[in-house]
C-alpha cells in the first residue's frame, strides 16, 4: 500500500481540528462505530473542548483509494511548541492552514518555521473562505512573504494552494465555493505533492519515540515513526535511552492507526507510524533498535523553557477538605509522570521537600498542567510566574517575545501606552478597515499579568498573540504595579455586612456565603498597599431602630477570576491555592505579624 505521513499546522483557531474531522468523515476507512459523531472528533480531551484549542498532538489514519494517509493534528499555540517540534520528526510533509480573513498570525510563523527547518514539503490550505470578509489573494501574498522571511527553499516556496471551508467539508483548487463538492481535493493534493516516506524494510530496526500514550491493559504505549526494518509482535528489541545505555525488552503489542483507533497487527513495515507496548520505562526521544545491531537515532532537540513557578503542597487552613491528593509524595509522583510525556517541561526540587520549581514554555503551558492536576483531585499552591534569565559572556539575558495586537483604531493610544510601560517597542503598525494591527517586541516579563488588563482597556475587543523570539540583553527595570489586595483578617463566612465595607475599598472577588480564612485575598484595592477587612463580620443587634433600618445593602456583582486570571493577578508575596472545587488567592504569609517579620 502507498503511504503518506503528514502533519496539520496552523495558528490557534484557524481550523486544523475541523479539517481533520472533515477528512476523517470523508474517508471510507473511518467508521462511526467509534461513536464519534459529534463535531471536533479529534479534540477528545475535556480541556480541549472547553477552550476550543488543541493541546495534545493526536494521530489518525485514513485510506484514500490505494493510499494510507497518517495524519497528525498538532497544537497551534506556541506554549505547546514542544509537541510541534517533535511531530516534525514523524512526518514527510505538512498542511499549513491559514484563515482567509486573518492571514498569517504569530503562531503561523512559529509552526511554519519548524516545518521549513525540517525541510518538509508544504501544502497551503486557505481556510474559512466562506467568511463574508475573506481576503484570499491578500492571505496568499502575505503567506508567500512569510515563506521568504523564514528562509524557505525554492522547492518549498513552490507550494500548491487549496481553498477550503473545513466547517462545510468542502475544498477546491479555486476559491469558488459554489464549485466545491467535498474535501477530496485535499486528499488528491496530499498524494500528488507529499513524498512517500523513505524507508528501508531490509535494514536494521530503528524507531524514534515521539509520543506516549497509556492503556489500562497494555500499559505505556510508545508512538513514533519506524525509520527502517520491521517490528514484530513478541519480538525482542533494544531500547536505547537518552544517555546511550541499551536494555533489551520484549514487545507485547504492535499497533497501527486506523481512523482514530489503534489496531493490533502481527508486524509493521518501515515508513509507517506505529505504536508499541511492552517497554515500561520508555520515554520521548529514545530509540527502539535492532537487538543485533542497535543504532541510535538523533534525540529530539527542544527549545528551552522561558517561564517558571513554584508548585507546593497546600498549606492553607482549608487543606485536605476538597482534594484527594494532598501530600508531597502525591505531587512529586504526578510531576514525574508529566515529565514522561511533556519534553518542554522542566521540574527541579527545591531545598524544601514539599516545593518544586516547574518551568515551561509560557503561562498557558503551566496553567493547563495546573488545571489537569486540579481535575484529577490534587490540592496545590502555585506562585506568580517568573521569567527565566540566562547569563552569557558576563551579560544578563532575558526572553523576548513578539506581541501581535489587533484592536479597534480608537484604542491604539491606550495599547501603545500600556505596552510602552512594559518596555514594548513598536516594530510594525498598519490600520485596515478601522482595525489597528501593531507588533511589539517586548520582554516576556512585560507580558505576565497583561491579558486581563488588556481586555479591560479594550473593552473585550482586542486580540493579543505572542511568539518567543529568543534571548537578548536585559532591557532594564519596569515600573512597579500600583495596586494592592483586599485581605481577610479573620476566618468565617463572608456576609453582606462585612462585604459592603470591603466593597468601598475596591473590586470584590467573592460574594456572600463563602468560607474565608485569615490572609485570603477577597478583592483588589485600587490604591497601592494591602487593605485588611473583616468580611465575615456580623452586624451587632440592638433594641434601637436606626433611621435607615430595612434598606438593603447593595452589593455589586463580584469579579470571577479563572485560573489564568488568578496567576496574572497575584504579586510576588502571594499564592494561588488550587483545589478540585475552588481557586483561591492568598498571601504567602497569612497573618499580619508574619508578613511584618518577613518584610523586616
Amino acid at each position: 500500500m502507498n503511504l503518506r505521513n503528514i502533519a496539520i499546522i496552523a495558528h490557534v483557531d484557524h481550523g486544523k481540528t475541523t479539517l481533520v474531522d472533515a477528512l476523517l468523515k470523508q474517508s471510507l476507512s473511518f467508521h462511526l462505530k467509534t461513536g464519534a459523531t459529534s463535531e471536533l472528533i479529534m479534540d477528545s480531551n475535556e480541556l480541549e473542548r472547553e477552550r476550543g484549542i488543541t493541546i495534545f498532538s493526536k494521530n489518525a489514519a485514513v485510506i484514500y483509494k490505494d493510499t494510507k494517509i497518517n495524519i497528525v493534528d498538532t497544537p497551534g499555540h506556541a506554549d505547546f511548541g514542544g509537541e510541534v517540534e517533535r511531530i516534525m520528526r514523524m512526518v514527510d510533509g505538512v498542511l499549513l492552514l491559514v484563515d482567509a480573513k486573518e492571514g498569517p498570525m504569530p503562531q503561523t510563523k512559529f509552526v511554519l518555521k519548524k516545518a521549513i527547518q525540517a525541510g518538509h514539503k508544504i501544502i497551503l490550505v486557505i481556510n474559512k473562505i466562506d467568511k463574508p470578509d475573506a481576503r484570499c489573494e491578500w492571505t496568499l501574498n502575505a503567506t508567500l512573504d512569510l515563506f521568504f522571511e523564514l528562509g524557505a527553499t525554492e522547492e518549498q516556496i513552490e507550494f500548491p494552494v487549496i481553498y477550503a471551508s473545513a466547517a462545510q467539508g468542502k475544498a477546491g483548487l479555486t476559491k469558488n465555493l459554489d464549485e466545491m463538492k467535498d474535501i477530496v481535493p485535499v486528499f488528491e493534493e496530499i498524494v500528488k505533492h507529499i513524498p512517500a516516506p523513505l524507508a528501508d524494510t531490509a535494514g536494521p530496526l530503528q524507531m524514534l519515540t515521539v509520543n506516549l500514550a497509556y492503556d489500562n491493559y497494555k500499559g505505556k504505549i510508545a508512538i513514533g515513526r519506524l525509520y527502517s526494518g520491521m517490528l514484530k509482535k513478541s519480538a525482542m528489541v533494544a531500547h536505547i535511552n537518552r544517555d546511550g545505555s541499551i536494555k533489551n525488552e520484549k514487545l507485547t503489542s504492535v499497533m497501527l492507526f486506523d481512523g482514530l483507533s489503534r489496531v493490533d497487527v502481527d508486524e509493521a513495515e518501515a515508513g509507517d507510524i506505529v505504536a508499541i507496548a511492552g517497554i515500561p520505562d520508555v520515554s520521548i526521544g529514545e530509540t527502539i533498535a535492532d537487538i543485533e545491531n542497535p543504532i541510535a537515532l538523533p534525540t529530539i532537540a527542544i527549545d528551552e523553557p522561558t517561564i517558571k513557578m513554584t508548585f507546593s503542597v497546600n498549606t492553607s487552613p482549608f487543606r485536605g477538605k476538597e482534594g484527594k491528593y494532598t501530600t508531597s509524595r502525591n505531587l512529586k509522583e504526578r510531576l514525574e509522570k508529566e515529565l514522561e510525556t511533556d519534553v518542554a517541561l522542566l521540574v527541579t526540587q527545591t531545598e524544601t521537600s514539599d516545593t518544586w520549581v516547574v518551568a515551561g514554555r509560557g503561562e498557558l503551558h503551566l496553567a493547563i498542567l495546573i488545571e489537569k492536576m486540579r481535575r484529577e483531585g490534587f490540592e496545590i499552591e502555585v506562585s506568580k510566574p517568573q521569567v527565566i534569565f540566562k547569563e552569557k559572556d558576563g551579560k544578563k539575558l532575558e526572553p523576548i517575545e513578539l506581541a501581535c495586537i489587533e484592536v479597534p483604531e480608537e484604542y491604539t493610544g491606550t495599547v501603545i501606552e500600556m505596552m510602552g510601560k512594559r518596555l514594548g517597542v513598536i516594530k510594525n503598525m498598519r490600520v485596515d478597515s478601522g482595525m489597528a494591527f501593531i507588533d511589539f517586541e517586548t520582554p516576556t516579563r512585560g507580558l505576565i499579568g497583561i491579558r486581563t488588563k488588556f481586555l479591560t482597556a479594550t473593552k473585550g475587543t482586542g486580540i493579543m498573540n505572542s511568539i518567543f523570539l529568543g534571548h537578548e540583553p536585559y532591557k532594564g527595570d519596569m515600573s512597579a504595579i500600583t495596586r494592592g489586595s483586599i485581605v481577610a483578617t479573620q476566618a468565617g463566612v463572608s456576609n453582606n455586612y462585612g462585604l459592603v465595607t470591603a466593597q468601598g475599598r475596591g473590586k470584590l472577588f467573592l460574594s456572600a456565603g463563602v468560607a474565608v480564612y485569615e490572609g485570603m485575598i477577597v478583592g483588589e484595592c485600587a490604591k497601592e498597599g494591602d487593605v485588611l477587612v473583616h468580611v465575615a463580620r456580623e452586624k451587632q443587634l440592638t433594641n434601637f431602630r436606626a433611621k435607615n433600618e430595612g434598606l438593603a445593602d447593595q452589593l455589586e456583582v463580584p469579579v470571577t477570576l479563572t485560573l489564568e486570571d488568578a496567576l496574572d493577578y497575584i504579586s510576588d508575596d502571594e499564592l494561588v491555592e488550587v483545589t478540585p472545587e475552588n481557586i483561591r488567592m492568598r498571601k504567602k504569609y497569612l497573618t499580619e505579624n508574619e508578613r511584618k517579620r518577613a518584610g523586616k
